[in-house]
């Protein structure tokens, strides 16, 4: 961010970099030059046309028109048209490498014209102290096949992007993109909820995953990931991720090779327990939840998912047993339980505060009559 001040918690701040447009470019690798304190989230975006053309805009939910404090910025959305989330950064998440061959490919001839980067601020402390803030990504980039040298794009500064030689570089020929799955829905008080959903893949395409994140604010317990294939009594769920929101949020390679092609199905739940006494609903504030399973992916030769989204009403309107086209007794009986580490917390250790949850408890009555044969 070009020294950007929030003004308010929950402020979402965007500022935009535009593509070379002779050129493609191919991004590698994302290094965050951020941290929590600040920063609730980082978003990276690519658009055809970026929200605002001011150095920083206001691109959130919570717009504030009769804001009198010091410093107030344009409002408007993240991307005016082709939003495409890139890459998404949460808790003090590390460094995140593509595997060798594989690259974004944005400018030119896609769709991405810009890169947008958008800061969700959790903590405005530093700047009541009178500091800006210049949280971003630091991105290894590489113009092959048009060059055979590597260059490094910064997203942490006013808004210049200043390339640096890395040597020689090998041609690209896999291309990367993202699949999210996101849901809407709400939690009761007092009680453990999944939220759930899944999509067909319609595109003539083979897609390898080959690294996932998970997203939730402080309710979420685990967030798992599924590719679904086959009807009936043959059909295979076979797991993409699971892993503890909680835990740093970063991008996160898949074990095996899950390959998804036309006609799968690619699935998402998440696990919540809501100890508030209040219900809480999906949404874009720290006090909000969200429901959020990211999958990194690559193809062979140059095209991607026409469409990145996957989402759902979420309870209590859409559980997996409402689609006809997935069999709930064929989940994983783990899908909804804490893994162990690396992907969950050490034994003893709790998540929620104090709160120690082993997704063991007894199934609520209720719950067990929505969501059919499920297993806690």
């Amino acid at each position: 961010m070009p020294d950007a001040v929030a003004t308010h918690v929950d402020d979402y701040l965007c500022t935009s970099y535009e593509m070379d447009s002779d050129n493609p470019t191919y991004i590698t690798a994302f290094n965050p030059a951020a941290t929590s304190k600040d920063a609730h989230h980082i978003l990276l975006y690519g658009c055809t046309e970026p929200g605002s053309h001011q150095k920083i805009w206001n691109c959130g939910e919570m717009a504030y028109s009769n804001d009198s404090s010091k410093k107030s910025y344009e409002t408007g959305p993240t991307c005016a048209s082709g939003a495409t989330i890139i890459y998404a950064w949460a808790l003090d998440a590390d460094k995140t490498e593509l595997p060798k061959d594989v690259a974004f490919k944005v400018g030119v001839s896609t769709p991405i014209k810009y890169l947008v980067l958008q800061v969700h601020y959790a903590n405005i402390d530093k700047f009541k102290a009178g500091q800006s803030d210049r949280s971003g990504l630091i991105l290894t980039t590489s113009p092959v096949p048009l060059s055979k040298r590597a260059g490094v794009l910064l997203l942490a500064t006013d808004g210049a992007i200043a390339p640096y030689s890395l040597g020689n570089l090998y041609v690209t020929p896999k291309r990367a993109g993202i699949f999210l799955l996101v849901t809407g829905g709400h939690i009761e008080p007092k009680t453990e909820e999944v939220f759930e959903v899944a999509c067909e893949i319609k595109d003539d395409i083979v897609m390898h995953p080959f690294a996932f994140r998970t997203h939730a604010h402080k309710l979420g317990l685990v967030n798992s990931g599924y590719r679904i294939r086959g009807e009936g009594d043959d059909q295979e769920w076979t797991e993409i991720g699971r892993r503890s929101p909680q835990l740093p949020q970063m991008f996160y390679p898949i074990q095996s090779d899950v390959p998804i092609k036309q006609g799968d199905y690619v699935a998402a739940a998440c696990t919540m327990f809501n100890y508030q006494s209040h219900p809480v609903r999906i949404g874009a504030t720290g006090n909000d939840e969200m429901c959020n399973f990211y999958m990194m992916y690559w193809v062979d030769g140059d095209k991607i998912l026409e469409d990145g989204f996957c989402t759902s009403s979420g309870p209590p309107q859409y559980y997996f047993g409402y689609d006809r086209n997935l069999n709930v007794d064929k989940i994983p009986e783990n899908a909804f339980r804490i893994p162990p580490p690396p992907n969950g917390p050490a034994p003893g250790e709790p998540l929620q505060g104090d709160h120690h949850m082993t997704m063991q408890h007894k199934t609520n009555p209720r719950k067990r009559q929505n969501r059919f044969k499920y297993i806690f």
